[in-house]
């Protein structure tokens, strides 16, 4: 192995940070992103099962691109299907949400361009902008003064990437100020809605009547929806133009048939099941109940940040819990900044009460160590 390789791993080594797989042992589930528990939904899997045994050639790999071989009528409905869900006049599908962004961002910024990016959105938009000849910068988190400030500096077309539901702090973009200062400043919004989908209907710009002021969104679907892949919201013309000039999609083959099945089915599961959504708000309100100190960063989202700055600590405590029987993660640097590690604590429909008031006594007796 090349030694700068291995001198890069020990630093991580020696930090704390090194990352590794491991297999997440049995217990109640906060860490992972299904926050609507599809993914341990018997009825849920039962509908997928039905599909199987009608056509179970959805099980196939698509067996090329989309614009050769990886095409078909039933991935074009499932599109327009999903387009129609989020009143928009198109949706194009991606095998991820990463892909999504790579592909938006790869082609659509161009020289001369400025992307206006905020501090904490995911790290796929930042690999995006490394594939074009944009200028880039970010602006403080959900900071509007900065965003201005930066907005004034610009002379040519202006791109603004926010994400709705942030996935480390749990908190929301103030969309509409936002959506007020591109207007003011002639700037594209592309709002990002993988932690948003599921938990609040569609997303929070359908919910608060923005959808028709943004160019493009992108939806995911490995988290509240159960599922997996993503789709680019918007436009006809953006569409079209995606098929032409997006590398990560021209060149990568289509998500199978399956997941583009199972994603329509998580819509029309979710939509018939509105109990979901209302258990998950409730499961929220009861951890905000809890008394947990200034460690836990009460949020309104499924996503419960508990900060503590001490690494070390923070992941003999997050052993502890996975001991205890809840599954939880310790979220370190390079991953969040310097002296923000944390648990990234979330919450789904299908926790339980007595699990949350477990979890919290825990957390509080921590506290007084």
């Amino acid at each position: 192995m090349n030694s700068n390789w291995q001198a890069k791993l020990r630093e991580r080594q020696a930090l704390g940070n090194l990352r590794k797989l491991r297999v997440m042992p049995p217990g109640g589930d906060f860490c992972s992103n299904d926050y609507l528990g599809l993914t341990r939904n018997s009825a849920f899997q039962e509908r997928l099962m039905n599909l199987l045994k009608g056509n179970p050639a959805l099980l196939n790999g698509a067996t090329g691109s989309r614009l050769i071989s990886g095409n078909s009528d039933l991935l074009e409905n499932i599109e327009k299907a999903i387009a129609n869900r989020h009143q928009q006049e198109a949706a194009l599908l991606f095998p991820s949400g990463y892909v999504a962004n790579l592909a938006l961002l790869s082609c659509l910024p161009q020289k001369g361009d400025y992307v206006l990016l905020d501090e904490q959105i995911h790290r796929s938009v930042h690999d995006g902008c490394r594939m074009n000849h944009a200028q880039q910068w970010k602006f403080k988190h959900n900071d509007l003064a900065h965003l201005e400030a930066l907005l004034q500096r610009c002379n040519g077309k202006i791109w603004i990437l926010v994400e709705s539901l942030y996935s480390m702090d749990g908190d929301v973009a103030p969309l509409q100020a936002i959506l007020d200062l591109a207007k003011q400043y002639q700037a594209q919004v592309i709002v990002d809605e993988a932690h948003a989908i599921g938990v609040y209907g569609v997303g929070l710009l359908a919910q608060w009547g923005l959808s028709d002021q943004v160019f493009a969104t992108v939806v995911t679907y490995g988290k509240a929806m159960g599922s997996h892949g993503a789709a680019v919201l918007g436009r006809a013309t953006l569409k079209e133009y995606l098929l032409n000039f997006a590398s990560p999609l021209i060149y990568s083959t289509a998500m199978p048939l399956i997941s583009a099945v199972t994603i329509l089915e998580a819509y029309r599961f979710i939509e018939k099941h509105p109990k979901l959504s209302g258990q998950l708000q409730a499961n929220i309100a009861a951890y905000q109940a809890l008394n947990l100190g200034p460690n836990a960063q009460k949020t309104d989202s499924p996503i419960q940040p508990w900060l503590m700055a001490d690494a070390a600590k923070l992941k003999e405590l997050s052993n502890h819990l996975l001991r205890e029987g809840f599954q939880v993660y310790p979220i370190l640097p390079p991953t969040v900044a310097e002296g923000t590690s944390r648990l990234r604590i979330t919450l789904h429909s299908d926790n339980s009460i007595e699990e949350i008031n477990a979890l919290g006594a825990i957390l509080n007796h921590w506290n007084h160590e």
